[in-house]
């Protein structure tokens, strides 16, 4: 049948002409995003031990890490210093990022998280570039981890901490029996 494509075309714009729209106008309303949603990367930077892995591992190098030693004085007398890497710089270049996630998952010591912010849109692309205090500022919008299952086995690290405790004794107060009648 000729003509009947012209229709079907017709009929779908009349439809749209007649009926609201349901784009969501993104700056004047906030969208519902599931949670743990994958916006920006924040730092929490008291855990980062300047160990590179998150550099290393990630494909596109978009980590830039700088760091140098410290001696630590002995603990005891007698004891030998030890030394530790100091956190200098941590920036993460968002213009080049993939958002893969491989420097969160490698990072032993939880330093990287996904916070579920994402509007830090930039009008120059060297903006792009946040450095440790950009990052540590978006710690706070990290959401708190899973809860754990509850038909889960206690971890071993858990089970070795509280048999090294030993039993938990309550304390019990001292009182005389006017005291408790009182």
């Amino acid at each position: 049948m000729f003509g009947k494509g012209l229709a079907q075309g017709l009929k779908v714009t009349w439809h749209n002409l007649t009926h609201r729209s349901v784009t969501a106008h993104y700056p004047d309303v906030e969208p519902s995003l599931p949670p743990r949603s994958r916006g920006v990367i924040a730092l929490q930077e008291e855990n980062c031990t300047s160990c590179m892995l998150c550099a290393r591992e990630c494909p596109s190098w978009c980590i830039y890490i700088d760091s140098h030693k410290e001696t630590i004085p002995p603990a005891v007398e007698g004891g030998r210093e030890r030394s530790q890497n100091v956190l200098d710089r941590f920036d993460i270049d968002y213009s080049i990022c993939m958002y893969c996630s491989i420097c969160i998952e490698v990072c032993p010591f939880d330093a990287l998280h996904w916070s579920p912010e994402f509007a830090y849109a930039e009008g120059d692309i060297v903006d792009l570039t946040h450095d440790m205090n950009r990052l540590r500022e978006w710690m706070w919008t990290v959401p708190p981890p899973d809860a754990l299952d509850p038909g889960a086995e206690t971890p071993k690290e858990l089970q070795a901490f509280r048999q090294a405790q030993g039993p938990v004794v309550e304390p019990v107060e001292a009182t005389t029996p006017a005291e408790r009648d009182a």
